[in-house]
């Protein structure tokens, strides 16, 4: 089981709500992956009036725990105040906090980030911080207060998969305690399954799901890869060789000429 911030999770998937073609088609997508925890937006659920109502109700009639995010806020002061408000609005103490710095990579304002999360974390939030995979920033936001580190792979709905392997490593190997859940990047099963293999714990998705032919069919695949690379971590991965190795040995072997 994941435990994040004393909540034991039995999926590692986590799900994005947005982009999809109709509340039908996301049902069907949130049930199709076994998701416990989906990602909902405080802009979209006050921008969009009566629509906006009945998709909060879609979010709880299918049973899964919110997790109220930041999207869009480019300061600390507007992203405390959209998690002060999401948590009246979705009566919940989560929230995957994002402050953004640059309008072309999306990647977060680090700075801003720290603090945000230590103002939060002291009013008594539990903060999914996304970031970066820098080592010094990781550590300056578990100091902040947060108990979940949320670094990319690559950027929000780049779909290219983990561009940095060494630096997720060092996170994994640095912070073997602590819940790190990829989030941002991921397009395709396979990238899910590598991320899984390096040992973290979960991913988060929207865009390579909710733009896919079939989003049902896209999270089911992605909850399997979520899975086997799980497994294959838990297993014990073989690690690259430069040199070939035989698989039957030969010392001791007969020798027929």
């Amino acid at each position: 089981m994941l435990t994040c911030y004393g909540v034991e999770l039995a999926s590692r998937l986590f799900l994005g709500t947005a982009q999809y073609p109709s509340p039908a088609i996301l049902a069907d997508t949130v049930r199709a992956s076994g998701t416990e925890v989906v990602t909902v937006s405080l802009r979209r659920e006050t921008a969009g009036g009566a629509s906006g109502g009945r998709f909060w109700e879609l979010i709880r009639e299918l049973g899964v725990r919110v997790l109220p995010n930041t999207a869009g806020c480019h300061s600390v002061k507007e992203a405390v105040t959209t998690a002060r408000m999401a948590r009246e609005v979705f009566a919940t103490d989560w929230i995957k906090l994002e402050v953004i710095g640059n309008h072309d990579t999306l990647q977060p304002d680090v700075f801003g980030l720290v603090e945000s999360a230590r103002i939060l974390s002291e009013e008594g939030f539990s903060v999914f911080p996304y970031t970066t995979d820098d080592l010094v920033v990781a550590e300056r936001l578990l100091e902040a207060g947060c108990k979940v580190l949320m670094p990319w792979c690559a950027p929000i709905g780049s779909a290219a998969g983990p561009l940095n392997v060494r630096a997720l490593r060092s996170l994994r190997a640095h912070f073997p305690d602590t819940p790190l859940i990829v989030d941002a990047g991921l397009g395709r099963p396979s990238h899910a399954a590598a991320v899984m293999e390096l040992g973290f714990d979960a991913v988060l998705l929207n865009t390579a799901v909710a733009k896919a032919g079939d989003p049902a069919g896209m999270a089911h695949a992605f909850a399997g890869a979520v899975e086997a690379g799980l497994e294959a971590y838990r297993a014990g991965i073989v690690e690259p060789r430069e040199t070939a190795v035989p698989s039957t040995p030969v010392i001791g072997q007969a020798v027929f000429s």
